[in-house]
């Protein structure tokens, strides 16, 4: 079953190397802690209480809980797996709880790390490079999340209104303005792709003309954004958290930043505030009649 369940993520997820070896691994401890502590050979007969008991022996080996959240992601991704193939009716693991652990400040890529990647592109007006560069562009400039930006269909695109019509959780609808300089890339790109002889209805494809995939996406935001910036996180995620935390630093609304987010409440914007206090510091200095001001020195 572990087997059929890596093949699953190679095949049919297009998940990278890396991960699929990181889920086996994960997946291979848990077989062994079952078969020595409870003498069970088929995963698919373990019991919720017997997971648990895992779980503690990791907290007890001094494992962090971030560490064990992500194996225990695995093993619930592995049991989703049997229940879609009926191996099992019910996933063990359904009501199970992460374990606490201390959130992590996001770091957004800065305006120049943003301008060094995209000017980072070469002259070249090919297939591959018009499509990563736009794929970078479109993400720093409407903060769209990954998996919208790879279901984005070309009907979605209005030149007319330079919008782009997004597909959010939930099904929710909302539509995000375009800069002209994404519109002009965008047409680039579009000629480029009509050259491909496989159509498509999805905006951004592959060479073969196929859809792109989540690691596709992440490998060209990783690889692009590693010749200019040295943060250790740089991911599709941080281009999004960049965009709000930019435009909250130029004095957008944060009800703006929600609606174009597609948030469904003000706490989830909330958290981007942080990065821009330097900013709100500076209007706040400026602002104040009781601040000191060089002119009052």
């Amino acid at each position: 079953m572990i087997q059929s369940f890596l093949e699953y993520l190679s095949l049919e997820k297009k998940y990278a190397t890396h991960t699929i070896i990181a889920y086996k691994n994960d997946l291979l401890a848990f077989k062994d802690f079952i078969e020595t502590e409870y003498k069970v050979e088929d995963l698919a007969e373990v019991h919720y209480s017997q997971i648990r008991t895992w779980i503690v022996a990791l907290v007890n080996q001094k494992i962090t809980n971030r560490s064990i959240n992500r194996k225990i992601s695995s093993l619930k991704s592995f049991y989703k797996f049997l229940q879609k193939t009926a191996h099992i009716e019910k996933n063990p693991l359904s009501k199970h709880k992460s374990l606490k652990t201390p959130k992590k400040v996001q770091v957004p890529f800065t305006v120049k790390e943003v301008n060094n990647a995209i000017n980072s592109f070469t002259e070249e007006d090919n297939f591959t490079s018009l499509r990563n560069k736009l794929l970078i562009e479109l993400l720093y400039s409407t903060g769209i999340r990954r998996i919208e930006l790879i279901n984005l269909k070309e009907r979605d695109i209005n030149l007319i209104d330079k919008t782009i019509k997004v597909l959010g959780k939930r099904n929710k609808e909302r539509y995000v303005p375009l800069l002209a300089s994404v519109i002009q890339l965008l047409k680039s790109y579009q000629e480029e792709k009509n050259k491909i002889s496989v159509k498509s209805e999805y905006l951004f494809i592959t060479s073969k003309g196929n859809k792109i995939y989540e690691t596709l996406v992440y490998r060209i935001i990783n690889s692009y954004f590693s010749r200019v910036s040295e943060k250790v996180k740089k991911s599709p995620h941080i281009l999004r958290h960049s965009f709000a935390t930019h435009l909250l630093n130029e004095g957008a609304d944060l009800n703006s930043v929600k609606e174009l987010l597609g948030h469904s409440s003000l706490a989830s914007t909330q958290v981007y505030t942080h990065n821009s206090l330097d900013a709100i510091k500076k209007v706040y200095n400026q602002a104040h009649p009781k601040s000191v001001k060089k002119d009052d020195v």
